[in-house]
């Protein structure tokens, strides 16, 4: 008996599919490719004055990347704004935590606790979201004065945690929705309340719609001026605030706000280098069934 020799196997083709060859989607990823450097030309304006010195910032070079680095203009940024953005760090994470907690107690209440007036009540709640910070900017200036916290980074913290509560209450509750009622009514079975079932059953389940509520509200409560200019002294002002004090004066040394916007955003930025990629996923939850 013969045995035949065994043929190796064909080479693997390394030509791509000709669909990543067309021109349609060539044009794409250039067109993709423009309109990324166009939005991140601000970026690049934004550290080439920053890394200047004062001297060498001027209308007709503004483009101009910098013969020489000047790290300086950091070091000069954080000296000033330095304690303002530990107020930020303090006031963005206590006010996230504050109203990602809230909210998702009161979307866990109209969601799976029914009640009369729940409809209603949800309703309400939302208009808050409509209620500009202007129409209710004198009133709660005075309210907070009448608590004793004006001035104090906990009046601004529960400024932002009052105006957080509808969005994050309408987050979780279109999240709880989707949760299957089920759950909730098997733990009722063995004998759970309202705070077991919350801690046991629907808390654990709960880590996208909270990396969406955080992400929001951070961002929010970090970007946030007008509380900030109005509800605040100068110990407990965040970083917006001490922001828009380095460009104060006629003669503005523009290495300093751009040095010092660089600074204030890398805490945004961090949040969404960690948590961006559950942002999507945590808004899409639930929305697919079968």
């Amino acid at each position: 008996m013969t045995t035949r020799p065994l043929q190796p196997a064909p080479p693997a083709t390394t030509a791509l599919p000709r669909k990543l060859l067309s021109p349609s989607r060539v044009g794409l990823y250039v067109l993709l490719v423009v309109a990324a450097l166009f939005f991140l030309l601000p970026i690049y304006m934004l550290f080439a004055t920053a890394l200047k010195t004062p001297d060498a910032i001027s209308l007709p070079t503004s483009w101009h990347w910098p013969a020489q680095l000047n790290w300086g203009s950091f070091r000069e940024a954080w000296a000033k704004i330095g304690g303002n953005l530990g107020n930020s760090l303090f006031l963005a994470v206590v006010g996230t935590l504050l109203s990602a907690m809230l909210g998702s107690l009161n979307g866990y209440a109209l969601s799976k606790w029914k009640f009369r007036g729940a409809n209603t009540l949800f309703a309400l709640m939302l208009f808050g979201m409509f209620i500009p910070y202007q129409a209710v900017l004198i009133p709660l200036f005075q309210f907070i004065k009448s608590l004793g916290l004006y001035g104090n980074i906990w009046g601004l913290i529960l400024a932002h945690v009052v105006y957080g509560i509808p969005i994050t209450t309408l987050i979780f509750r279109n999240f709880y929705a989707d949760v299957p009622d089920a759950l909730v009514e098997a733990a009722t079975i063995d004998g759970a309340g309202f705070w077991d079932i919350y801690r046991r059953v629907i808390f654990p389940i709960s880590i996208p719609g909270f990396v969406v509520v955080i992400i929001w509200e951070f961002t929010q409560i970090w970007n946030e001026f007008l509380f900030a200019a109005t509800l605040t002294n100068t110990s407990s002002q965040p970083v917006t605030y001490a922001l828009s004090q380095l460009a104060g004066g006629q003669a503005v040394s523009w290495n300093l706000p751009m040095a010092g916007a660089i600074l204030a955003a890398l805490p945004t930025l961090l949040v969404y280098i960690l948590l961006g990629r559950y942002f999507v996923r945590g808004l899409l939850a639930g929305s697919v069934k079968g």
